[in-house]
């Protein structure tokens, strides 16, 4: 569903963040007159090892331009009230080369976001997103996720960590120059590369590859709530053994 997104290495998500610089723009103020389309840009948020950071992610499909991040100033804001989004100054950098993109911003509170962006003359925006860095922070782990290797499609299987509340689950293969291969969601907690029976939203835009034998790859999970909260985050190298 287009509602959650998408994809996180740790070493991304520790990377620097800028600090929160609000501006007198609201969201309701750039949306006045526009041909807007609600629900149509796939965005999340996750925190760091440091709580008050928090990347917001985001998919610009191709061709969407003006990209921009809106904060409420507080979580009790009306998440529906676009006159409550205030324009966050913070630059965008690349994920997996450049296939996701996000924003780094060092927020003081939990606050509701939304990611809009300009595609084919109308201006697309997300879900609101809901910021929990100090209540659920994002859980890193790898132990919970197995790969088994041994055929030539390999079959991921995870299990959730400490928060109970994901509604889906975003996969990542990538190779080792960090390009991604394959991007899929799931509402079951099993992937197999690349095999669609269980996958409800894909983000992959070519035909993926297929994986050559004894090489090293990457397997990248994020499970997101229903508020596009990641509630969790595993990272795992794997190789190929069929």
């Amino acid at each position: 569903m287009k509602k959650f997104l998408l994809f996180i290495f740790c070493t991304i998500i520790a990377s620097c963040s800028e600090d929160l610089e609000e501006t007198k723009e609201t969201l309701q103020s750039n949306v006045d007159g526009k041909n807007i389309v609600v629900d149509n840009v796939i965005a999340c948020a996750a925190s760091g090892e440091n709580t008050s950071k928090v990347s917001v992610f985001l998919y610009p499909r191709p061709g969407a331009s003006n990209i921009q991040c809106y904060a409420t100033p507080t979580e009790n804001h009306d998440k529906n009230n676009y006159r409550n989004y205030t324009k966050i100054n913070a630059s965008l950098s690349n994920v997996f080369n450049g296939y996701l993109m996000k924003f780094d911003v060092d927020f003081d509170s939990e606050k509701w976001v939304i990611v809009a962006f300009d595609e084919g003359g109308k201006t697309h925006l997300c879900n609101p997103i809901r910021l929990k860095q100090f209540t659920k922070p994002t859980e890193f782990l790898v132990d919970n996720v197995t790969i088994d290797t041994s055929f030539q499609m390999p079959n991921f299987t995870w299990e959730d960590g400490s928060f109970l509340d994901t509604r889906i689950y975003f996969q990542v293969i990538s190779n080792t120059q960090n390009d991604l291969l394959s991007g899929t969601y799931t509402y079951e907690k099993q992937f197999m590369y690349y095999n669609l029976d269980n996958v409800v939203l894909n983000v992959t835009r070519d035909n993926p590859p297929e994986l050559n034998n004894n090489t090293n790859y990457n397997f990248t999970l994020m499970g997101v709530s229903e508020d596009n909260w990641v509630n969790l985050f595993s990272e795992k190298p794997f190789t190929t053994q069929y």
